[in-house]
């Protein structure tokens, strides 16, 4: 099975075969992959090939300095993940230091200390462990265009080690039985909203986009009840894991597969109520990623939204999750989601409004409050029918003395079809 991909800037085509489909935008590609049900996916992989197309307008310097971004981009991401266990064993040597700095009549009171610290380690050797399951097969993504690691030194930052541990709660929320209730507060409002809006029946194509999806369960979940499912995301962190988890996950039945195990909060050293909180093994994929009942019908772009999703009303529903607030200027996100949907089409969005940019040094930041959002939807052409407020969570820790609750804005609207004369109010 093949898959057409297209370059961000300049158009090129890529096609994918075999395994998931996850359109995996590296850097700047825009690549597909599918999920198809049933797949061994343990022996797949997950490829792309380059194909020549006549109208790229570049020069070959561009073409190669491009290249050249792409290649240390990706080896960032890389160095920052097999630096996992380095880094995290570093944190725990500072520990470490300052107790054995107590005095011994205080080191008698806290024998379970350096016990906890003891059984990090192991704690982060597993990780260490999944964590080279994950990173095992990225220079085999694509044909034709395989990932040598490059000999010189590509330096990561702090930031870079903080999302490869962000990522690995990420796979909490999305693909573990501990992240049931988050899914549940976040993903069954915006699930519940397009199965009574858009109902999947007889053979009718409903294509429902999920930007920002993250590891791609909620694109995962809607594929499993019929719809053409396509998540987008741009982090190589997530796409990454989310491929394999979706293509590695080693299986043959929803009875039969393998669960890895993680220790997702074995670095939290602040607001524990026991040790034994912050070193809890969790067991994932609660499901088996190839048990998608309908063939072909997930799929994952990997990119800018801003920039890969160029198609004029193509899509039946566009769904977001905890995303809208990532635009430097939500206004710009608001009119592509409203451009790229058909007429009568779904916006479903559910979520906060952190703003990720603000504050940032060198970015630009535009920040509305809800209601200036609210009437930004109106003007750019939404007609709303449904405003609600619930709460939310992101990736919280369990038992833990301190976790954030979002009040989420749940939004419903639609693009007015002139064909239909209705304001569109159902």
């Amino acid at each position: 099975m093949f898959c057409t991909v297209q370059y961000s800037k300049m158009i090129k085509a890529y096609y994918l075969e075999k395994c998931v489909v996850i359109s995996l935008v590296l850097w700047k590609y825009f690549i597909i992959y599918h999920c198809y049900a049933g797949l061994n996916f343990s022996s797949m992989i997950f490829k792309v090939s380059r194909v020549n197309m006549s109208n790229v307008s570049c020069s070959e310097n561009d073409t190669k300095e491009e290249e050249k971004e792409e290649i240390l981009h990706y080896m960032k991401v890389i160095n920052a993940f097999k630096a996992y266990r380095v880094t995290a064993l570093r944190a725990l040597d500072e520990c470490e230091r300052n107790y054995h700095a107590l005095p011994p009549t205080h080191k008698k009171m806290i024998p379970g200390n350096i016990k906890a610290i003891e059984e990090s380690k192991v704690c982060i050797d597993c990780n260490a462990l999944v964590i080279k399951e994950i990173t095992k097969f990225c220079n085999e993504m694509f044909i034709n265009k395989s990932y040598k690691e490059l000999a010189e030194h590509v330096p990561f930052t702090s930031s870079d080690s903080d999302k490869v541990k962000s990522t690995l709660k990420q796979i909490v929320r999305d693909w573990s039985i501990d992240g049931e209730e988050e899914r549940r507060l976040c993903y069954m409002p915006i699930i519940d909203e397009i199965t009574q809006r858009l109902p999947v029946s007889g053979n009718k194509e409903i294509h429902v986009l999920v930007p920002g999806c993250g590891l791609g369960r909620l694109p995962w979940e809607l594929a499993k009840l019929g719809y053409f499912a396509q998540g987008n995301e741009f982090s190589f962190f997530m796409l990454f894991t989310s491929n394999f988890i979706l293509n590695k996950t080693p299986g043959e039945s929803e009875a039969d597969y393998h669960q890895f195990t993680l220790y997702p909060w074995v670095g939290k050293r602040c607001n524990n109520i026991s040790w034994k909180d912050a070193l809890r093994a969790v067991k994932f994929p609660d499901v088996f990623p190839g048990s998608l009942p309908f063939s072909n019908r997930l799929s994952m772009a990997a990119g800018d939204f801003m920039e890969i999703y160029d198609a004029e009303a193509y899509w039946d529903c566009v769904a977001c999750c905890f995303f809208i607030d990532t635009a430097p200027n939500i206004i710009s996100y608001l009119e592509k989601i409203y451009s790229i949907l058909k007429p009568g089409g779904l916006f479903v969005n559910f979520g906060p409004l952190l703003y990720h940019f603000f504050g940032m040094s060198n970015e630009r930041s535009i920040e509305l409050s809800y209601q200036e959002m609210v009437d930004v939807i109106q003007q750019v052409g939404f007609v709303i029918i449904k405003q609600d407020w619930s709460k939310g969570l992101y990736t919280n820790v369990p038992r833990s003395m301190l976790n954030y609750e979002y009040n989420c804005a749940l939004l419903v609207a639609r693009k007015p079809d002139p064909r239909e004369g209705y304001g569109n109010s159902k």
